[in-house]
């Protein structure tokens, strides 16, 4: 019964679930969706569930032994195989408790709470990836559908273009051949929609795979405008999960430093046993305690911290590394960004500005009979390529712009 009911609900959660996202999605909905589907980041979770309950018992004192026997059997002599014939025979019950030094347990504790930190420190770089990926495949399809949209619009420029020319040729301006052209150039754009239906098919995957949908059903609203300061950049360097992840890893290093220190310290057990004999003699109850002697340090003890002490200093030397990788990281996103924001402003302000208005000046005087038909084709042309220009501008400063945010300005929640 509680099986079926159980999948008549995941049933319904997950028809709920496929509903609520048939509407276009958002560059947020996809950041959340991404989190919520990501097997790594499932997997991640469960790694830190699963750390947790590895610390509970870090510091707990070992299960107690239970003692049972027989003492001074004897086997030999008149008293040969009885129980209770001899004095000096007993059965014996006890427990017995091992207790390790409370440095020990300490130290245990500290490796067990500095490897949650190590799993979720991982968490936060896994999920920096996620965000990351996500943006840049939304980003990717947008503007790829960008670029489909403004082949649409080439393409009825075109068709009005057609018409021209078969006017020009019905009035005698123009010669029959050009009327070639336009179809020249319509196989030309129906190239380049494949091309582009290629990468969106390719983008359209990656975004799917990313939020886990089967199907999207576009994209809403415009990406967002991502603030990109480099002073605050520069600032929150230090702030990357990656840099972030060694503090954890050096804290599990240090752990683990105390941890083969107190290797040395004396770990103790006591154990407590009642001793039955026969009745007509007086049972007994024995006490003993037992101690670890580490008489050889220098060849058992003093390695392993040695061994744990090169490891932190692996790790500092890895950070600093790694620092300096994303120095140079930032630095070059940054200059990019830079650079990617005045070749827009100059293409936006002068380039496509002038090829829009040499295609109308070239047009004009095509109709005028003062121009062939090839000199408004090479101005067409050339007004195609600053307009997707544009297009990949605004596309790669935006890539540019989510690989800044999300390495080096978004906030940990």
């Amino acid at each position: 019964m509680f099986p079926v009911i159980r999948t008549i609900v995941l049933s319904v959660l997950t028809g709920l679930a496929s509903l609520s996202h048939a509407a276009p999605l958002s560059f947020t909905t996809a950041l959340d969706l991404a989190e919520r589907q990501s097997p790594k980041l499932a997997a991640n979770a469960a790694a830190i569930a699963a750390t947790r309950a590895a610390a509970i018992p870090a510091g707990a004192l070992p299960d107690p032994r239970l003692l049972a026997g027989i003492d001074n059997f004897p086997i030999s002599g008149p008293a040969a195989g009885r129980l209770q014939a001899d004095f000096m025979t007993m059965q014996r019950i006890g427990v017995m408790q091992e207790l390790p030094h409370t440095e020990k347990r300490r130290a245990r504790q500290g490796v067990a709470a500095a490897a949650i930190d190590v799993a979720n420190a991982r968490q936060r770089i896994d999920r920096l990836g996620v965000r990351r990926d996500t943006a840049l495949a939304w980003l990717d399809l947008y503007y790829f559908q960008r670029k489909v949209s403004l082949i649409d619009d080439l393409e009825h420029e075109n068709a009005l273009l057609a018409q021209v020319v078969l006017s020009q040729i019905a009035s005698g301006r123009a010669q029959a051949a050009d009327a070639v052209a336009p179809k020249q150039e319509a196989a030309q754009l129906a190239d380049r929609r494949d091309d582009l239906s290629r990468d969106l098919a390719q983008a359209s995957a990656k975004l799917r795979q990313l939020v886990g949908l089967s199907t999207i059903d576009g994209l809403a609203d415009d990406p967002p405008a991502l603030a990109i300061d480099a002073q605050h950049l520069r600032g929150h360097l230090q702030r990357h999960p990656e840099l972030l992840a060694f503090s954890a890893e050096s804290r599990r290093a240090e752990a683990e430093v105390a941890e083969a220190r107190s290797l040395k310290k004396v770990d103790w057990g006591v154990e407590l046993v009642y001793q039955r004999r026969a009745p007509q003699f007086g049972d007994m109850v024995s006490v003993q305690f037992t101690f670890d002697l580490p008489v050889s340090p220098a060849t058992r003890q003093d390695p392993v911290v040695a061994a744990k002490r090169r490891e932190l200093e692996r790790l500092d030397a890895l950070r600093e590394s790694l620092v300096r990788d994303h120095t140079v990281e930032l630095e070059g996103l940054l200059a990019e960004h830079a650079a990617l924001t005045r070749q827009l402003e100059r293409a936006r302000q002068t380039a496509l500005p002038l090829a829009e208005q040499k295609v109308s000046l070239q047009t004009a005087s095509y109709q005028a009979g003062k121009v062939d038909l090839s000199a408004v084709l090479a101005a067409r042309r050339d007004r195609i390529e600053q307009r997707l220009r544009v297009v990949e501008l605004e596309g790669g400063r935006a890539r540019v712009a989510a690989r800044l945010h999300y390495a080096y300005g978004e906030d940990e929640p």
